[in-house]
């Protein structure tokens, strides 16, 4: 018997967590299919939907030193990160595949090589919970870069690993492991590349894969210290995964702002891409008789999507134009809508932003300290 399994499901906040959940991919779906109807009855009161991004192959030019752009897939072994992995591949990318087990590494190059046999594809083990095994990868990935003779550059950035945990479990560094995996490793990641994805002659780009699950969080206490270690015990009421996925907005924004505040042609451009709701291995930690009722609930609210059709949002982001940054990529087709107004706090972003960026650098000295101890 799961025990930890039991006591989730058996929870208040499980089952509250599971009817927002579903109201809150109900309205998205609701609002990305009514907006240009109410638009045209309403103009008044309703704005016109933007039109769509364009998705834009790379095609470099004669002089230009990249000839093949770098994807990293963070989370690329399954899911939403292997068929992120196997349609930038088909784009032309030389993608990276990033994930915890060789294992699984392998058997996903050999998949998707069995399916593209010309696919451009490698295997690094990255655990992204782990501030020292992302340094290591970042060690790995300069001296690939310079072992295969390659432009010190990266392309594109895929911030897609994430998991949902049934109990609260602290990592090597200290935090919550489901915080780690699914925001912090994510803003450690993107900040220890960015000097690469800067350094790219071609415009660059970060897709932070987020949920439409931040709308059930519409309010955040800015005073908390939010992140920090001893303030742990402020989620043990909250919706964790929620309040994760609006810090990556946050997070997002908040890049978006400071690249673009420096240099209005900055060459990195910051996306979000929510999938929507996708059958994927999220759930893992859930029952299995618990995963296939919500799979069946969903599906037959013609809610529930493969990771081929899902992933349609992450590889708009991933290829379009760099007037596209600061973005929320949802539905397909090139299509953006508005992410919850909390989302777009600039003062709570900033606050955030600081709060992580400390954090960051703390790991970063305890792991540099250690190495000398060695």
């Amino acid at each position: 018997m799961d025990w930890e399994a039991a006591k989730m499901m058996c929870s208040l906040q499980f089952w509250r967590m599971a009817v927002y959940w579903t109201l809150a991919l109900v309205y998205s779906r609701l609002y990305l299919l009514l907006l240009p109807y109410l638009s045209n009855r309403f103009p008044s009161l309703f704005r016109p939907p933007p039109p769509p991004f364009s998705r834009r192959r790379f095609s470099p030019g004669h002089q230009c030193p990249v000839r093949r752009p770098i994807c990293v897939v963070t989370g690329a072994t399954s899911g939403l990160g292997k068929a992120a992995a196997r349609a930038l591949a088909a784009e032309g990318y030389h993608v990276l595949l990033a994930s915890r087990s060789p294992q699984a590494l392998n058997k996903a190059v050999w998949e998707i090589k069995k399916h593209d046999p010309n696919a451009y594809v490698e295997a690094f083990q990255l655990d992204i919970s782990s501030m020292h095994s992302i340094m290591k990868f970042e060690c790995n990935l300069k001296q690939w870069l310079q072992d295969a003779n390659l432009h010190p550059s990266v392309q594109l950035l895929i911030n897609n690993a994430g998991i949902l945990a049934k109990s609260s479990r602290v990592t090597a560094d200290g935090f919550d492991e489901m915080i780690e995996t699914n925001y912090l490793g994510a803003f450690f990641l993107t900040n220890i590349l960015l000097p690469l994805l800067k350094n790219s002659p071609v415009p660059s780009r970060i897709v932070n894969v987020t949920s439409f699950t931040h709308r059930c969080v519409s309010h955040v206490d800015q005073n908390k210290g939010i992140l920090a270690r001893e303030n742990f015990h402020v989620f043990s009421s909250k919706n964790l995964y929620a309040f994760i996925t609006v810090c990556t907005l946050l997070f997002s924004y908040e890049l978006h702002r400071q690249l673009y505040a420096m240099d209005s042609a900055s060459v990195v451009s910051v996306m979000a891409a929510d999938p929507g709701f996708v059958e994927t291995n999220i759930m893992r930690e859930l029952p299995p008789s618990l995963r296939k009722l919500a799979f069946m609930v969903l599906g037959f609210l013609h809610l529930l999507q493969s990771p081929e059709i899902g992933v349609g949002s992450i590889i708009d982001a991933a290829l379009a134009s760099p007037e596209a940054s600061g973005k929320y990529f949802y539905g397909a087709k090139g299509r953006t809508i508005k992410s919850s107004p909390v989302s777009y706090d600039a003062k709570l972003s900033k606050e955030l932003w600081l709060c992580s960026y400390e954090l960051l650098q703390e790991c970063k000295s305890r792991i540099v300290n250690l190495s000398k101890l060695d």
